[in-house]
């Protein structure tokens, strides 16, 4: 497979082609010219909505006498693990404990990274649903300009429940009802009062395509055939080709001092635009196998980059050409398919199957109560590689949860292991992780300690679950 027709030539094409460069009087500085309202020029700088996250402070800690498993190397055992402002600073068996640090023993008690989610709709599909309903699906033909994280309510209490099982960051993403679905957003697992709070800082929206049923029920402005989703997306490339010429070619002329109208800014488009220029990794809903190849093929003729195939049932019979491109696989251990025709040929051991054939495998959620055990799902899929052969060890599996999504992510420079300089999201659980019988027992974030199993209940963060409570002195009012 190669590469028909990138970005540049159609944004060339698009443009007209090269201008010459024409002597002439002096004209007028671009800094004369009347200004682009901020919210009409799609490079305006800072970003809309930026991130205000502030990591969370805490005290040196070492958790001492663990299993470890690192997510980047092999398990130690009798291990130690210590934490100083909010990064990890020493792993190891021989890592010397400081006088001024806070001390857990977790003798017989596994540590592992926090749990990453690389594909959730909590927060936008939240529970329970507000009267408007799922938050996560917008309706018409090609809602691409949506940025999920508008649609992303703090005040979820499910929110706290995924902190209790460990998951420490997850991205959100639009729903799959449409060929382009939006932006996504990956959050940190805090108590906040608006979305920009719970923001990754520097982490990268991406786009949420779908392919396959979902998009082609010949809805509303929706196409009622594969074929006709195809030509959706490659008329929105195209499209989107050509916006970005004309705001490459209007940014060359004021750049030169030359007099230009900017045009007029399309969200849709833009976000595509992105997608072409490599600014916003594409993430794609899609099960087939033929779909997932067909997807590949659309990317090499518009020179976009697959940053991963969510859901990806059938990864497992095109594992070779996935990890020839380059495209991790998003995935459930998938012991409950049929639940419609392109689900039918799920197997548990698919994640399984990518890692044995050199690629790259996360698990990922989907669904609210999935994301309370995803440590599970990672055993599951782990056992049933075992079952085919494939001797899957639990130095792969914890991957799938952790490290894997933050490469996904294009995080894992940052987070996602058990590794000197990298965050501090820790779990120190009660038994081995992959275990039915085990639960995390402590969780930390940023190095501070978030949750613990032993502590008395807490007041619930979210305000749903605070309840009415009447003001001393007034009365109840008769029925």
């Amino acid at each position: 497979m190669v590469r028909i027709l990138g970005l540049a030539a159609l944004s060339a094409a698009a443009a007209g082609g090269a201008t010459a460069q024409v002597e002439g009087p002096a004209v007028a500085s671009p800094a004369s010219f009347p200004a682009v309202a901020r919210g009409l020029d799609p490079y305006a700088d800072p970003p809309a909505y930026p991130s205000t996250y502030r990591a969370l402070q805490a005290p040196p800690t070492a958790i001492i006498n663990a299993v470890i498993l690192t997510a980047a190397g092999p398990r130690i055992d009798g291990g130690t693990v210590l934490m100083r402002e909010g990064r990890i600073e020493a792993v190891g068996r021989d890592v010397a404990v400081p006088t001024d640090a806070r001390v857990i023993d977790a003798v017989g008690r596994w540590v592992t990274p926090g749990i990453i989610d690389p594909h959730a709709h909590i927060g936008a599909g939240s529970s329970p649903g507000a009267a408007g309903g799922d938050s996560s699906n917008e309706s018409g033909p090609n809602p691409g300009g949506v940025w999920v994280e508008h649609s992303v309510w703090p005040q979820d209490p499910m929110f706290e429940r995924a902190l209790a099982a460990g998951v420490v960051t997850m991205q959100i993403l639009p729903g799959s009802s449409n060929m382009f679905n939006g932006r996504t957003v990956v959050l940190r697992n805090v108590e906040a009062l608006s979305p920009q709070a719970m923001k990754f800082p520097d982490a990268r929206q991406g786009l949420k395509m779908a392919c396959g049923e979902n998009p082609s029920s010949g809805g509303a402005g929706k196409p009622g055939t594969r074929a006709g989703a195809m030509m959706g997306y490659r008329n929105t490339f195209i499209a989107a080709a050509a916006y970005a010429a004309r705001w490459d070619a209007y940014r060359r002329k004021m750049a030169a001092g030359e007099r230009a109208d900017p045009p007029g800014r399309d969200l849709t488009l833009e976000t595509v635009a992105g997608a072409l220029k490599g600014d916003i990794p594409v993430h794609i809903h899609c099960y087939r196998a033929d779909e997932m190849l067909q997807m590949i093929d659309l990317s090499h003729e518009f020179g976009f980059r697959i940053a991963a195939f969510h859901h990806a049932l059938e990864a497992f019979k095109i594992a070779p050409e996935l990890v020839r491109e380059g495209v991790p696989v998003v995935t459930w251990a998938g012991d409950w398919s049929g639940y419609k025709m392109e689900a039918y040929d799920s197997i548990m051991e698919n994640a399984a199957f990518i890692e044995a054939a050199g690629g790259v495998a996360a698990l990922h959620s989907d669904d609210v109560m999935l994301m309370q055990h995803l440590n599970h799902e990672a055993g599951r899929a782990m056992t049933a590689g075992r079952e085919a052969g494939l001797q899957t060890t639990p130095e792969q599996a914890i991957r799938w949860i952790t490290l894997n999504p933050a490469r996904v992510l294009g995080l894992d420079d940052r987070t996602g292991s058990l590794e000197p300089g990298k965050i501090a999201d820790v779990i120190v659980w009660s038994a081995d992780p992959f275990s039915v019988y085990s639960a995390p027992d402590l969780v930390f974030m940023d190095g501070a300690q978030v949750h613990d199993r032993a502590a008395p209940a807490a007041a619930p963060r979210s305000d749903f679950e605070l309840g009415h409570v009447r003001r001393p002195g007034v009365a109840e009012t008769p029925r």
